[in-house]
């Protein structure tokens, strides 16, 4: 390979920086929940950054942005990005830097007067992380065509609010049509341990888990505490309770890559006083094998059903999210560890155990993603750290494959 210039490390950490102020919290981290005024700030200040490198900009119907530098000749992108929405204790790189790379790529091939013969393209795509609507890869699941807009726009929010009429008060809901891509590379930091448990600078990923979200809800009743005995008692406190204990039971009984998790629990009418009369709760339930996460599904629903009917109590569920494992291109994965190994940096190939909008974008062209180490493993966390050394490699990675796919 032909000597290929580097990224500007103290450039890509000013971006970063600049970005995360937007929705900044005090103390650090950042909070730019999907379609908020923060994420409008967001989006106009990285859409500002990309008409400045002359980018042709799209919006589509969900609001996902994409900028696209011309090649020499026309066809489809090769594509680069992730997403700028973070959860509501989010950190600067999460998602971001995938964008924000994306951009310092371009900048450096253009100061280094190099265009490639495929266009590039960087985009940031509409509530990936699925922290105000559900289901999380929202706008890359449109994009893709898997999400009809109608269905997207009735989606309601946490708070209550449909995306359309979210996407509409903050000016993004576009008309452009989603484009077909050539190939697409997300850079993203690991958002977990491995990586910098064995001091390895750059993940080469080759799939990403499968994920299902169910939503339960308890009926019970609602009595006293103190004088209503155990055995008379309808205590949806007391099945949500238990169902967190079974799900981790459940995940080290089939042990491998079975991974499960309440994370959100609401108990009604929420007294210390009083049997809880409502729950409701999510299941998180993830895994790198289809068969096996459909057993895991199975037996959580079996033994909620079971409980509710020895507690006497009512529950309903709705799915929020359901997608199957992504393996990806495995051309591609090769070009990741091959241009990594060609930078003298350390490699190791892994599954992702978050979702991310490469798997969806693997759904309509070759995709991939290269993972950075995540200090102390810590993301969806105001604490999260790359060191910059780190977000350098993976972002001259990045360079390299982009060019070769576009050359």
């Amino acid at each position: 390979m032909t000597e290929t210039p580097r990224i500007d490390i103290e450039r890509l950490l000013h971006s970063l920086r600049a970005l995360g102020e937007v929705g900044g919290l005090p103390g650090g981290g950042v909070c730019r929940l999907a379609l908020t005024d923060e994420d409008r700030r967001g989006r106009d200040l990285v859409r500002g950054w990309m008409e400045a490198l002359g980018l042709e900009i799209s919006v589509d119907p969900v609001g996902n942005v994409v900028g696209v530098w011309p090649g020499r000749e026309p066809g489809p992108p090769v594509m680069t990005g992730s997403h700028i929405d973070t959860v509501r204790t989010g950190g600067l790189y999460d998602g971001n830097l995938g964008v924000l790379a994306g951009l310092e790529v371009i900048e450096t091939l253009q100061r280094a007067g190099i265009r490639p013969r495929r266009s590039l393209a960087v985009g940031f795509f509409t509530n990936e992380e699925g922290a105000r609507f559900a289901p999380d890869m929202l706008g890359s699941l449109y994009f893709v065509g898997a999400l009809a807009i109608e269905e997207a726009r009735a989606t309601v929010s946490i708070d209550g609010k449909s995306l359309g009429s979210e996407l509409d008060a903050i000016g993004y809901a576009g008309t452009a049509a989603p484009m077909p891509v050539h190939a697409f590379v997300e850079l993203h930091v690991e958002q977990g341990p491995v990586l910098e448990e064995e001091g390895v600078t750059i993940g080469v990923v080759e799939s990403v888990q499968g994920i299902s979200w169910t939503e339960f809800t308890v009926t019970g009743v609602s009595n006293h505490a103190g004088t209503t005995p155990l055995r008379l008692r309808h205590d949806a406190g007391f099945v949500a309770g238990s169902v967190v204990a079974f799900v981790r039971a459940m995940a080290r009984e089939l042990g491998g890559d079975q991974i499960a998790t309440v994370g959100s629990l609401k108990l009604f009418p929420d007294l210390v006083n009083v049997i809880a009369n409502r729950a409701v709760f999510t299941v998180d339930l993830r895994n790198t094998d289809e068969t096996v996460l459909q057993e895991a599904e199975r037996r959580l629903h079996e033994y909620v059903k079971a409980l509710a009917e020895q507690e006497g109590v009512g529950v309903t569920h709705r799915s929020l999210a359901r997608f199957e494992p992504v393996t990806f291109d495995a051309g591609v994965v090769d070009r990741v560890e091959a241009a990594a190994k060609g930078l003298g940096l350390s490699t190791r190939r892994m599954p992702s155990g978050a979702g991310h909008d490469a798997q969806m974008l693997a759904r309509v062209c070759p995709a991939a993603m290269i993972f950075v180490p995540s200090v102390r493993g810590i993301s969806h966390n105001v604490k999260e750290h790359t060191e910059p050394v780190d977000l350098e490699a993976g972002a001259n990675v990045l360079l390299r494959v982009l060019l070769e796919l576009a050359a």
